[in-house]
Formats: C-alpha cells, structure tokens, sequence
C-alpha cells in the first residue's frame, strides 16, 4: 500500500510547522485580526470609518536568486524580511498604511526547522512595517525543486484615503529629489551578483574582502530595509509629491514610474556615498556605469519628490526616523518620455 509520505509529502512534518509558527503570527496580529491559523481564508475587519474614502491597495512580489545566497550560507531567517520589504514597500509609496500579509512557500521536502526560520524573518518584517501576517501556503512538492532548495513568494494589502494618495501627478520642473539610504543590494540584480562574484570570481560566501567589514555571504544576506512606516509618517505631513521605490532597474527605470510626461530627473553622482558592495562589484565585473545604475539601488533605496520649501523639513523628518538621506538631484523640463539623466561623479566617495 503506498502512503503520501512515501511519495515524498509529510503532512506529519507540515503539521509539526503549523504548530511551531503559530506563536511566531500571533506575535504580528493586530485588534483588525479576526481568525487565527488554521482557516481556510484570514479575515480581517476594515474599519472603514477612519476614512473618508478608502482606497486598497496591493502588491505582490518574490526575493528572487538572493534565496541562492541563502542555500550556500545555510542561513534562512533573513530572507522573510527581505519577502515583506519587497511587498509592503511598494504598497507604501503610494501613501498606503500596510495592513494585512500573506506568504508562500515552496519546497521539495518540507525542513520543519527551515522553514520556521523562514517564517521568523517573514514575521520580523510584519513588525517592521506594522502589518500582520493572516496567512500563508507551505507547498511540499516532491522532485519539483532541488534537494534543500525553496522558493518564496509574498503579497501585501494596505489602506489610503483617495484624497491622500501618492501618485506623482503634481510633479514638476524644479522639485527636489532625496535619496534615502539603502542597506546595500537589498534583493535585486543577485544573478548578476552570483556571476561576478562565484562564478567569475571565484569567490565563496566565506571568502573575506578588504573592501567589506564582513564576511561576503553575510553581506549579501543583508536585508531589505523596509520603509513602510516612515513613508506614512512622511504622508501624513502632506509634503511629498511623488515616492519611487529603488528595485530591479535601478534608479534609471524606477523614477520615471512616478512622474508625469514632459518631466526629467536630473540626478547628480557623488551627492550620496556608494557602499562598498557597489564598488566592488563594478570593479570586479568590469561593469560600466550605466549598467550598475540600470541594475542595482547603488545605495539608495528610496527616491522621494518634494517641492524645493519643503525639501529640509522633510530631509531631517527623514533623518529623525533612523534614516541617512541626502538631496540627490531635481525634476527639470523633459520631452515626452520622463527618465533619468545623470550628471557629475562619485567623487571617490
């Protein structure tokens, strides 16, 4: 007689999980939260009385290959901030509060351990950004990924009153940009990074540089910095015109998917200090200008457009919540296409 675990899913070991994970939600719940694990779907009681007129809004995204550095350096409680960061980041620039969470993860073999570690960094991020995490799918999925091996995917909902929505729409000729520091490559542009650094390199997760503090798996495995909160505290000020979100595609395509047409950002190099990771990987990869800032944050993880008057109040509104920020450019007069130009260096910086 053949049995589910035989076939390679213990439902015993997912059981166990459930089991493990459960004081771990609880911990990011808050008084909207009417379910707890267990149910087939989270609820979660709106108020939509503390607005005037509310507007949800979602997002989903992944870590993609960073979850490789993960694997080599045997380390998975890290990787669940960087899932939520991606999520509810994008979520806040339009001003919305993050409300609610869900994850899924994928496996060949479900690794109870494993896969709490990984929950613990996605409810570290929930914290981070005030949300919590109402559900999730863990799918056991034998011979379909590599032994050890998983993916994770995340999808985030908020709230925004419409009249208060970030949407880039008054921007114009003039507006001050600030940069608000990244905490490094955050999780994009890793295929690239894994090329330079192992496969061309030849280099190891333990492999130390004179360049970095840390070991480079470490620092690979930094986190995503989450921004959720100090986005709304920066919204309810009413001051800030446009938010970008610094992902895969760098500063060059980000930016423009806040601004309006017949609108330019003018970016200036060496206004913000370049991390060291950068650097390196541009030494090592021989890889020009325009690609790094075409692919990775190059340090700036946040893009926010103000009008000139408000620009050093926010600056140091910024600066009070724990965050290095710096003014990195202006919106100038553009053709049709918005996009980015850069102008000056890094100064060596």
């Amino acid at each position: 007689m053949s049995t589910y675990r035989e076939a390679g899913v213990d439902i015993e070991a997912g059981n166990e999980f459930v089991r493990r994970i459960t004081p771990l939600v609880r911990s990011t719940f808050r008084p909207e939260v009417l379910t707890d694990l267990g149910g087939f779907g989270g609820l979660f009681r709106f108020d939509a009385a503390r607005y005037t007129d509310p507007v949800l809004v979602s997002g989903t995204d992944g870590v993609g290959t960073k979850l490789k550095i993960a694997f080599l350096m045997d380390r998975h409680d890290t990787v669940g901030i960087d899932l939520v960061a991606m999520c509810v980041n994008d979520v806040a620039v339009s001003g919305a509060e993050p409300l609610f969470f869900l994850d899924y993860l994928a496996t060949g073999r479900l690794s109870v351990a494993k896969a709490e570690a990984i929950v613990k960094g996605i409810t570290e991020g929930c914290r981070q950004a005030g949300c919590a995490l109402i559900g999730g799918e863990t799918a056991e999925m034998p011979s379909f990924y590599p032994d050890g091996e998983y993916d994770l995917a995340g999808f985030a909902v908020g709230v925004v009153d419409r009249p208060k929505i970030i949407d880039g729409r008054s921007i114009e000729p003039g507006d001050v940009l600030i940069g608000v520091a990244s905490t490094g490559l955050h999780s994009n542009g890793y295929s690239l990074v894994r090329r330079v650094f192992f496969e061309e390199g030849g280099l190891h997760v333990e492999s130390r540089l004179s360049d970095l503090e840390r070991p480079l798996g470490e620092e690979l495995l930094t986190p995503t910095r989450i921004y959720a909160k100090q986005i709304i505290a920066l919204a309810t000020e009413g001051q800030v015109k446009g938010i970008a979100h610094i992902t895969g595609g760098g500063l060059t395509e980000n930016l423009p998917r806040v601004f309006p047409a017949r609108c330019r950002a003018r970016i200036r190099r060496g206004s913000w200090p370049i991390l060291p990771i950068f650097r390196l990987l541009a030494k090592m990869g021989r890889i020009d200008d325009e690609e790094m800032f075409r692919v990775f944050n190059m340090g700036i993880g946040l893009v926010l457009v103000v009008a000139p008057g408000a620009a050093d109040a926010v600056l140091a509104n910024v600066q009070k919540q724990g965050d290095n920020a710096y003014i990195i450019g202006e919106m100038i007069a553009g053709d049709q296409e918005p996009r980015v130009e850069y102008v000056g260096t890094d100064g060596g910086r």
